[in-house]
């Protein structure tokens, strides 16, 4: 891990007994995060927190390089109408700044969406709970651990 401190996304991933490599790069505030490489960047999914006008707060993982399709996500969600959280409200509500959010080791436990292209890969990428940090991690076993469910999420 190269002297890398340990966040509670990766004790939480090890205590469950799920292997993940750690790969830090160079955090860019201005882009997604983590390669100009084609083939990884699908692979590296993005955690955004959302807001149901009925079920509260919702997550979302999709691919870096994608959007949420808000009406996508609330029929996934089983709610009304989705809008996303303001960013001031993403320490306070996950315990995660953004560009370090992780559908790992939130604040509390919040219903969490996976878009259904996770499940094409043998290992994706997500925060590890900190900038410049991300866990590779086979999706099944994460969407387990994460109690998440699966869906199309993403403007097409």
């Amino acid at each position: 891990m190269s002297g890398a401190a340990k966040t509670n996304a990766m004790r939480l991933i090890e205590a469950a007994g799920i292997s993940y490599e750690l790969r830090q790069y160079d955090y860019d505030e201005m882009g997604p995060g983590g390669t100009d490489d084609p083939v990884l960047r699908e692979r590296i999914f993005k955690t955004l927190v959302t807001r149901g006008e009925r079920r509260g707060i919702l997550v979302f993982c999709i691919p870096v390089d994608q959007e949420l399709d808000l009406k996508k996500c609330a029929a996934a969600a089983g709610d009304k109408r989705v809008e996303m959280i303001h960013v001031k409200e993403l320490l306070p509500l996950t315990g995660y700044v953004r560009g370090g959010c992780s559908p790992v080791g939130m604040k509390k436990k919040y219903p969490t969406v996976f878009d259904e292209t996770a499940l094409l890969y043998d290992e994706i990428y997500v925060s590890a709970g900190q900038r410049g940090m991300q866990m590779a991690v086979d999706p099944e076993k994460l969407i387990a651990f994460t109690e998440a469910a699966c869906a199309d999420v993403i403007k097409t």
